[in-house]
């Protein structure tokens, strides 16, 4: 079938395909450093406690037939190995249908993890690498030219990443409606980065130019991605314009890269290069039944994030099926007025008093010293950091998890403070833990020149009274 593949978008296709192994392999890598001290056999929300009450149906996952922490580890350095190959081109070197198997291989694996992740996996852009992963799968090699059927499906999930972001916010915080949320956001946000300071800091005039573009981008530009080109080219470098302003003002992982990639698929490449010399074959048959499969599947899985885009009681990030094939996303349907932030604290006394004096545990990504300038993270995915996030919003989020790592950290526990940038207890665990709730504040021009801090706290109560090891589990009765 000659309107199969579109050639023009080779281009389009190689920088899909790379930019998603990449994203794959920041995961895998991800999830390789981070699991033991989250999900492992000693960790904060063990693999094996979880399997034994979810069943496979519900839940997906080889690790259903056996966990081990060396099994984990396996997949996820696999994982990563083998994206690392997919990105260097091995996709290309090798015959379609085992483009397609490496493809499908990274897809299952990844699923393997996410299902059984618990709360350390529940994030949107979780369900949106895997939904951009299974596409790829169908999206051939250089043995055939890119299918059309393929890139419009990516053009599809897409527009629900960003028409669905931007009705959840038009039908969320009035903020969005009167174009103050961006007065809040830069400093309440999950996890600043190095430039957030500066992006709190414009004038307010800027910032409501900020929102009002911000809906452009979300609510007018994504119906444009199904226009003819060039105007389809158009629309996905506003979008991606749009992304790399998300990526320099925050830490979002990977959604803003994984968003950009997918903007690609509606880029006519043969705008920007001539396609190769060598012609592409034609499709074989098999893989254009597969496609035309899949084309199918996802019409049909695509009913129930459809009418949660249109319906008033829209959820955000949301996905419908175990397999996280068809989802719906969104992001900020309601914007922190002001950043509550759990400090963590540890003594080495026998009994803690009014003189007791008390070290911080400093977080990598997460505010604590004041002093600290906001660090650049993503695309990487510092999930305990996140949770500590939410943490500050309600405690009821801060459960199962936080009193085990409460607990990990009276035993010192290396895998739980490979997690942290600084333990204040290098050579001897401490006696008792505390957390305090604090209100941070980015500081003015005039106190970040004089003093060198980037954040102002003030003292809100106490989260979590000092504990030791025999308290703890009695408090968390």
């Amino acid at each position: 079938m000659e309107w199969f593949t579109a050639p023009e978008y080779w281009l389009s296709r190689v920088v899909i395909q790379r930019g998603l192994a990449v994203l794959y392999f920041v995961a895998f890598a991800g999830a390789a450093h981070q699991f033991r001290a989250l999900i492992g056999e000693h960790g904060l929300l063990p693999v094996p406690r979880f399997t034994a009450r979810v069943p496979f149906p519900r839940s997906p996952s080889l690790f259903h037939w056996r966990y081990s922490d060396r099994l984990f580890a396996t997949v996820a350095w696999g994982g990563a190995a083998l994206s690392a190959a997919v990105a260097a081109g091995a996709a290309d070197l090798v015959p379609l249908w085992a483009a397609m198997l490496l493809w499908t291989v990274l897809w299952l694996l990844y699923l393997s993890i996410v299902n059984v992740g618990q709360t350390w996996y529940a994030f949107g852009w979780e369900s949106l690498l895997l939904e951009a992963g299974f596409l790829a799968v169908f999206l051939g090699n250089d043995d055939t030219g890119p299918p059309v059927l393929v890139l419009w499906l990516m053009r599809w999930l897409l527009f629900r990443v960003e028409f669905g972001a931007g009705l959840i916010k038009m039908r969320g915080d009035a903020c969005w409606r009167d174009l103050t949320c961006l007065d809040y956001h830069h400093e309440t946000q999950p996890m600043p980065g190095p430039l957030s300071w500066f992006f709190h800091r414009l004038p307010r005039p800027v910032h409501r130019v900020e929102t009002a573009a911000n809906h452009f981008a979300q609510l007018v530009v994504p119906v444009a991605l199904f226009t003819p080109q060039p105007v389809a080219t158009i629309a996905a470098a506003i979008v991606i314009l749009t992304q790399l302003w998300l990526v320099v003002s925050g830490n979002f992982a990977w959604l803003n890269w994984l968003t950009i990639v997918l903007a690609v698929s509606a880029v006519d490449g043969s705008l920007l290069a001539a396609p190769p010399a060598r012609a592409a074959t034609p499709a074989p048959g098999w893989y254009e039944g597969l496609v035309l499969a899949a084309t199918v599947l996802v019409a049909v899985l695509s009913w129930w994030p459809a009418r949660n885009l249109v319906s008033r009681g829209q959820m955000m990030n949301v996905s419908f099926n175990r397999l996280h094939l068809v989802n719906s996303y969104g992001a900020f349907g309601s914007v922190n007025r002001v950043r509550m932030e759990v400090v963590v604290e540890g003594t080495d006394a026998a009994e803690p008093g009014p003189g007791t004096v008390w070290k911080e545990y400093g977080f990598k990504g997460k505010p604590t010293d004041p002093r600290r300038m906001p660090r650049q993270f993503a695309p990487l995915h510092l999930r305990l950091d996140w949770l500590m996030w939410f943490a500050g919003i309600s405690s009821a989020y801060a459960w199962p998890w936080f009193l085990p790592f409460v607990g990990k950290l009276l035993d010192n526990d290396p895998g739980t403070l490979r997690l942290l940038r600084s333990n204040p207890f290098p050579h001897a665990p401490p006696t008792f833990v505390r957390a305090r709730l604090y209100h941070y504040r980015f500081t003015d021009w005039h106190t970040l020149r004089t003093t060198g801090a980037w954040w102002d706290r003030t003292l809100v109560r106490d989260y979590l009274p000092p504990v030791d090891r025999d308290s703890l589990g009695r408090h968390g009765e």
